[in-house]
């Protein structure tokens, strides 16, 4: 069966409840789409983009994060765009072992091919590309 190309785009709230409808529409949308091993990090990788945009940056306008995905054959981009923070730049922490927190962006390179940050005058977008080997 091949993958026809496909993207959607949900506007969640900015609080950690936001990272939850997220994950559920995702699932909902790509579950019997993509091979349930790639689901399965697509939805850990969107839950840890939202979560850090809910923690570390300010909401667009309306209180809310903004996430898409788009599936194309052998990928799937996901992408979480916030208003953005004024400290700094997402980057991956080098986390101790005792730390409460710091490893999402190191999860979300361990999962993905490829990750990184845009920031355009309408906020910061932090996207991820997965891929599995059997995906047409």
């Amino acid at each position: 069966m091949a993958v026809v190309e496909r993207a959607w785009c949900v506007v969640v709230p900015h609080h950690a409840r936001g990272a939850q409808l997220a994950r559920h529409r995702l699932a909902a949308e790509l579950s019997g789409v993509i091979p349930a091993h790639l689901l399965a990090d697509v939805v850990a990788v969107t839950a840890e983009l939202v979560g850090n945009a809910v923690r570390h940056a300010d909401p667009l306008p309306g209180g809310v994060v903004r996430v898409a995905w788009r599936l194309r054959p052998g990928e799937v981009e996901v992408r979480v765009t916030d208003g953005g923070a004024e400290s700094s730049a997402p980057h991956i922490r080098d986390a101790r072992i005792d730390d409460p927190d710091g490893r999402g962006l190191t999860i979300v390179a361990a999962l993905a091919n490829r990750w990184g940050v845009e920031r355009d005058g309408l906020g910061q977008s932090v996207w991820a590309r997965l891929s599995a080997p059997q995906l047409p």
